[in-house]
């Protein structure tokens, strides 16, 4: 793994090309899962780009070989919507986004698991492609976030007011290691399976930055990468929805802050395989 001071690498989709993608990817195994709440209007079409772009048997590229979503307590027809597109579909009763990704975790048996959110109105197969890639091509990488464009009210930016409000600014403050991460909330998120399970997923919506935080203190933050995946629409919530979600994160944020001097990165050296040598 890289040092603890390196920053995080940052990369395009041209360096992540299919051909050398699927040849890198050998014999191992790359999972789609997608945690969802209420979200029958949208995810049936992130399981069907995703299946029609990478899913193996589907016709696909072969980069995917599972695609699963979690229906974390849906009222409307989520689950039917993304059976019916060509997923495995998990249903929970409601545990929030953490204990969703942890649900999806546990279900499926990739060896690269990326996750996607269901809300998403112009996910494409670049977004899986972007995410998984760098896992392929590089074993010293434990964690992939996409970046992006989040338009908002008809402007081409300015969406992502949790991010830009509360996590990048906490990000500033007390983890400046990992200030230039642009989209610390990314539910556009990849990790090799190992990691995931050596470093956990928090409860909430704090899950995202929580495993920024976390991988970076274990691993470095040389070993994260985030990919630019051009624009992301999504429905922008109500500010009135947005205060619980900032808290969660904020909540995160603090029970991993350093003690000592304000913004001093984590302690511990990079790991190879998991072993924990702080």
């Amino acid at each position: 793994m890289r040092g603890v001071t390196a920053a995080p690498r940052t990369l395009r989709p041209d360096d992540l090309p299919l051909d050398r993608v699927l040849s890198a990817k050998g014999g191992r195994t790359v999972s789609v899962c997608v945690p969802a709440r209420d979200e029958e209007v949208t995810v049936g079409r992130v399981v069907a780009t995703v299946a029609a772009a990478h899913l193996a048997g589907a016709g696909g590229s072969g980069l995917v070989d599972e695609l699963v979503v979690v229906d974390d307590g849906s009222s409307d027809a989520t689950a039917a919507v993304a059976a019916a597109a060509g997923a495995e579909v998990l249903v929970t009763p409601g545990g929030g986004k953490g204990a969703a990704m942890r649900a999806a975790l546990e279900r499926s048996a990739g060896d690269v698991v990326v996750f996607l959110d269901a809300d998403v109105e112009n996910t494409t197969g670049t977004f899986v492609l972007g995410l998984a890639g760098p896992l392929l091509l590089d074993d010293d990488l434990a964690l992939v976030k996409g970046y992006y464009d989040r338009p908002i009210d008809g402007r081409p930016s300015g969406g992502g007011r949790v991010t830009e409000l509360m996590a990048r600014p906490l990000l500033e403050v007390l983890f400046p290691h990992l200030a230039a991460v642009r989209q610390p909330l990314a539910g556009e998120t990849a990790a090799p399976r190992w990691v995931l399970e050596k470093v956990g997923l928090a409860d909430g919506y704090g899950v995202e930055l929580a495993l920024l935080i976390d991988v970076a203190a274990r691993f470095g933050t040389g070993a994260i990468a985030q990919v630019d995946l051009g624009t992301r629409i999504h429905r922008n919530r109500p500010l009135e929805e947005l205060r619980g979600q900032a808290t969660e994160v904020l909540r995160a944020a603090l029970a991993r802050a350093p003690t000592g001097e304000a913004g001093r990165p984590a302690a511990g050296r990079p790991d190879t395989r998991g072993r924990d040598t702080r």
